[in-house]
């Protein structure tokens, strides 16, 4: 996983403009999520459920104001990954996802996490850390 810019996929491939940062603001901006995932062998062919949830440093859901009142910064899909015929049995089959996000209203000088869940599991290096820097600092 990888903060960006901006990213897209096509053709399989992750395509990313301005990646890697982990520091972002004071004010709201524009910013994308690029993945890489590999699928073992044995769970392609299913379908698989993905989820990413921003979460504030004391590790508690981060929340926004919307017309129906507080909600949790969520995004979810689905993907899918066929066994290439030309793939060595037994190989890890790659995904390419990208999640771009609109400004988020996040609080100057903070600390925020991303966490991914793929089928309800989680690891400790599905998470990417990034602050957001306070007015004196920009």
């Amino acid at each position: 996983m990888m903060l960006c810019d901006a990213a897209q996929v096509a053709e399989g491939k992750l395509y990313i403009l301005g990646g890697g940062w982990s520091l972002t603001g004071p004010d709201p901006v524009p910013s994308a999520i690029a993945m890489k995932i590999e699928v073992d062998w044995h769970e392609a062919e299913v379908p698989h459920h993905w989820e990413l949830f921003l979460e504030d440093a004391d590790g508690r859901p981060f929340m926004v104001d919307t017309p129906d009142g507080a909600s949790p910064v969520e995004v979810r899909g689905e993907f899918h990954v066929e066994r290439p015929a030309a793939l060595l049995v037994g190989t890890p089959i790659d995904v390419a996802l990208v999640v771009n996000l609109g400004p988020l209203p996040l609080d100057e000088g903070g600390r925020f996490i991303w966490r991914l869940t793929i089928d309800g599991d989680s690891r400790e290096d599905w998470s990417l850390g990034f602050a957001t820097r306070s007015r004196s600092e920009a």
